[in-house]
């Protein structure tokens, strides 16, 4: 393809966009030729305005331009508007966006009167022309929205099905996806916020796809493509800064510990220290767990939250539909409400000797762990032979079992173990409760087996582990609770067992 012209994608529909070398980033303005009620889609800026005006000039005048849309507020799409209406010279030039966007991009100094879709029932007809917007709040501005043209059945899609590739092509390969998926990924807020906007669009019938970025899809790739989006995590599912934060605040305490430990003289006061660095550090793994059990309900009140809000500002929001939504709203609240308690039962400190269910302790541990453990893809199963009740300190207890299930996750998942498995098998023996906790991530290193319940040794990189928790969980166990706490290796990994005396419930 000549580049250096316009590119009819459609009966009077054009590509007037530059193709910038070695740029990742290509934006594309798209014209629509609609005799003296022309429209231009997304102009771009100042990089491409010659370009555009060039390609603009060899099929109509640039007089016949009575529409700029504007799609969202980012200068690589309205940088250009005050030079082009300078070039139109029309008194009834008007520019088609959300009105939540025009507080933003008035900031560009655009003199032309603004068509605010949300007052004109998302829909423009200028002659034989129509226009169709849909709205897409936060993908990825609240003003977000779309352009279909029925006709031809084109989507302008702004920013969504942009994409970012080393090696452009004009029309989308096998492997768009994969060029695809880094701007989505960085750009939308979330998966059920993104999933919203393209649930809209996949209601649609299009034969072509002209994305801001990236490359211009065609019908047979639209729906597989639209597939692997609605799969893709997103925004809040990908933001590790509360890991990083983490890893810092654990790396800080190891420090601070190892310069308190040289002046502790008493052991029992060491041992305490100890005791409550490795609840920092199971606590930051529960903390992480909540983070992660609060995204989706969080994300999901906010898409109905918008969703609320759009279906009112168009009048067409019935009182049914919005007690069902409430009603799911509470549920979300009521869910991290939960997770916030068992994160309190856990980190409450208990120093009174009781009876308790080892069944109902294990269940709790799941209610913290299972979530990231299944969204590593490990699979978790747990065999209990009926009610057993031993007597300690059960919040301590607690511990003992999030750091060895903990710690049979991190295994699996650094050595990548295919169909990854954590069995958890609660037995009696001899007036004894056995619980046992396996995996099968190939078992510990004979080397490092006899060592592996000492304090500060670990196998793990140092922004994962402090090697405290075996050795704290075994000072539970043993010297707190008067049980015992071991390990061996079998044939498919790792298994710890602690054994305690039966008490009467």
């Amino acid at each position: 393809m000549d580049f250096t012209q316009a590119i009819e994608i459609a009966p009077r529909i054009y590509w007037v966009g530059m193709y910038l070398k070695n740029d990742p980033f290509q934006c594309h303005p798209y014209f629509i030729k609609n005799g003296n009620e022309s429209v231009l889609v997304d102009p771009g800026s100042m990089l491409e305005f010659d370009a555009v005006v060039e390609k603009i000039s060899t099929i109509a005048s640039l007089s016949d331009i009575k529409y700029i849309i504007l799609h969202h507020q980012d200068p690589d799409l309205a940088a250009s508007v005050p030079e082009m209406e300078k070039l139109i010279d029309r008194n009834d030039l008007q520019i088609i966006t959300h009105s939540r966007m025009v507080p933003l991009v008035k900031h560009y100094m655009i003199q032309s009167d603004y068509y605010e879709i949300d007052k004109h029932r998302h829909r423009l007809q200028c002659g034989d022309l129509y226009l169709d917007f849909l709205t897409t709040p936060y993908c990825h501005s609240p003003g977000a929205f779309v352009t279909y043209e029925p006709n031809s059945k084109i989507l302008f899609s702004g920013d969504i099905f942009g994409g970012i590739e080393e090696s452009w092509e004009f029309f989308a390969g096998d492997n768009y996806f994969e060029k695809a998926k880094q701007f989505h990924a960085e750009y939308m807020p979330s998966r059920d916020i993104f999933n919203y906007a393209l649930s809209k669009i996949e209601a649609l019938d299009i034969n072509l796809i002209a994305p801001q970025h990236g490359s211009i899809i065609k019908k047979e790739k639209i729906a597989p493509l639209i597939k692997q989006m609605k799969a893709l995590e997103c925004g809040l599912y990908v933001e590790k800064e509360y890991r990083d934060e983490l890893i810092y605040t654990i790396e800080a305490l190891k420090q601070k510990d190892l310069a308190l430990l040289a002046s502790l003289k008493a052991l029992k006061e060491k041992e305490e220290f100890l005791f409550q660095k490795a609840k920092m550090a199971d606590m930051g793994e529960m903390i992480g767990n909540i983070a992660h059990q609060w995204r989706q309900p969080l994300a999901i009140n906010n898409t109905i939250i918008s969703i609320l809000k759009e279906k009112s500002q168009r009048e067409i929001l019935e009182n049914s539909e919005l007690m069902v939504k409430l009603k799911e709203m509470e549920n979300n609240i009521q869910y991290m409400s939960k997770t916030i308690d068992d994160f309190m039962r856990f980190y409450h400190p208990g120093k009174r000797k009781t009876n308790f269910s080892v069944s109902d302790v294990i269940e709790h541990a799941l209610t913290i762990m299972e979530p990231m453990i299944k969204k590593a893809g490990i699979a978790i199963h747990f065999k209990d032979f009926g009610v057993s009740y031993i007597s300690g300190y059960m919040n301590e207890y607690t511990q003992v079992v999030v750091s060895l299930l903990t710690n049979a996750k991190d295994v699996l998942i650094q050595r990548e173990i295919e169909n990854a498995e954590i069995n958890i098998v609660l037995s009696e023996n001899e007036n004894r409760i056995v619980l046992s906790i396996s995996d099968n991530a190939g078992g510990i290193p004979k080397e490092n087996i006899h060592r592996i319940f000492d304090p500060y040794f670990t196998t793990k990189h140092k922004s994962m582990g402090t090697g405290l928790g075996l050795y704290i969980s075994k000072m539970i166990i043993e010297k707190n609770m008067g049980g015992t706490l071991s390990a061996k290796n079998t044939a498919e990994g790792a298994v710890f067992h602690i054994s305690m005396e039966k008490s009467n419930g």
